[in-house]
């Protein structure tokens, strides 16, 4: 036996991962092109109708909503954060660009949501589908995310449909893992307690563990957003337009002044969504016991109305 080849038995390619990948993609692009072409309808059609949306609205009302958005669902302190942050981005001249990158990254959560949390219930409810499931999400999260870029090209193209694929492969894990964790912590007496009132499995996961999993659920949503947010810089090295294509730009001119505009308008995207996406996974607990229509400014309007308040006793 040749003693170099024992000592180092790597001099040739043992395992050729690199044709192997190669040849999968060949054979997917010849055989399933049309296929992943018209997975691109429902993105696109999506896309297309948030960033008209975002960007057809005047800033002054979207800033007005988003800032009562976050006031509904946070309180009064989080929906002036919302607000000042999104004045700050139109102020500093990123206001196009920023409405551009909101409405990827809300296409990419919302197609998210749709398949991770599904996912996350039938993990929840098998053992054997969990073992399964858990190396795919290990491999999603700790491969590097400029991977997907190359097979993500090949079948789908560049651009911004191509973009939001990209993000939802790479920020779909956690809403998986924290759905599987939130449903699988329920405490197992409640559980219970819905079967001998006569609850079946169905009524058991919609009444019971998906309201009592909903703050893990919702912290899964927020972790899949600033993952949608840290993607965005990577994906427009395939032409995504927005916030992310303003610090690639900068960084290619050596352009501090781009490069600076575009990532302060991330970091200011990123600070609004996440204060008002933390309190969509608030209970009836943490707003003192009240309804959420009880508070925030859809309260103060009913109260101004003299809705919800108690009626007279006629006995009086």
């Amino acid at each position: 036996m040749d003693l170099s080849l024992l000592l180092d038995p790597f001099q040739g390619e043992m395992l050729p991962v690199g044709d192997w990948s190669q040849s999968l993609i060949d054979w997917l692009v010849i055989n399933f092109r049309d296929v992943f072409q018209a997975l691109k309808q429902p993105i696109d059609f999506v896309l297309t109708g948030l960033e008209t949306v975002l960007r057809g609205v005047p800033p002054t009302i979207l800033i007005a909503v988003f800032g009562l958005l976050g006031w509904q669902v946070a309180g009064a302190r989080v929906g002036v954060i919302a607000a000042v942050c999104l004045f700050l981005v139109g102020a500093i001249g990123a206001w196009p660009h920023a409405m551009t990158t909101l409405a990827i990254i809300l296409t990419a959560v919302i197609f998210c949501i749709g398949v991770g949390i599904p996912i996350g219930i039938l993990a929840s409810r098998s053992d054997r589908f969990e073992a399964v499931l858990k190396p795919c999400l290990d491999f999603l999260q700790t491969i590097p995310s400029f991977v997907y870029l190359v097979p993500v090209v090949m079948l789908f193209g560049i651009g911004n449909v191509p973009g939001v694929i990209v993000t939802i492969i790479y920020a779909l894990a956690p809403i998986i893992r924290l759905t599987n964790l939130g449903i699988r912590q329920v405490r197992a007496d409640m559980v219970e307690a819905s079967v001998a009132f006569g609850g079946n499995p169905r009524q058991t996961m919609w009444k019971v563990q998906l309201p009592l999993a909903l703050p893990t659920i919702m912290t899964g949503v927020n972790q899949t957003i600033m993952m949608s947010l840290a993607m965005s810089v990577v994906a427009s090295m395939i032409s995504v337009t927005g916030l992310g294509q303003m610090v690639l730009r900068g960084i290619g001119r050596l352009d501090m002044s781009i490069a600076t505009t575009g990532g302060l308008g991330i970091v200011l995207v990123a600070i609004a969504i996440d204060r008002v996406s933390q309190g969509f996974g608030r209970t009836r607990r943490d707003r003192g016991r009240r309804q959420w229509f009880e508070t925030g400014p859809v309260g103060l309007l009913r109260r101004l109305m003299g809705i919800g308040r108690d009626a007279p006793d006629p006995r009086r």
